[in-house]
């Protein structure tokens, strides 16, 4: 029957094979896993800090380019605000 680990132990046995005290076999043996397995948490855990230092990094440039947009948003509404009065004021002139 297949035993399902806790995502705190998947987390711990990827941690302690980060480490490289130990080979992936020892491991492997000491939480009764197959070594493919630890393996393969090693990796995830290892791209996902990976992702989880970038996130801040992406979060501060795209909030950067919204407050662009909405500068430019804003300017461009002024400027039509300017156009469209200046037409209207031109349509009452000419009627």
């Amino acid at each position: 029957m297949k035993k399902t680990k806790s995502p705190e132990l998947k987390k711990r046995i990827a941690i302690e094979a980060l480490k490289e005290n130990k080979t992936i076999r020892e491991i492997a043996s000491e939480y009764e896993v197959h070594p493919s397995q630890v393996g393969k948490w090693k990796n995830e855990l290892n791209e996902k800090a990976v992702e989880l230092f970038q996130e801040p990094f992406r979060r501060r440039n795209s909030e950067k380019n919204f407050l662009k947009k909405e500068a430019d948003l804003l300017e461009k509404i002024g400027r039509l605000t300017v156009e469209l009065d200046w037409i209207k004021k031109k349509l009452e002139l000419s009627s």
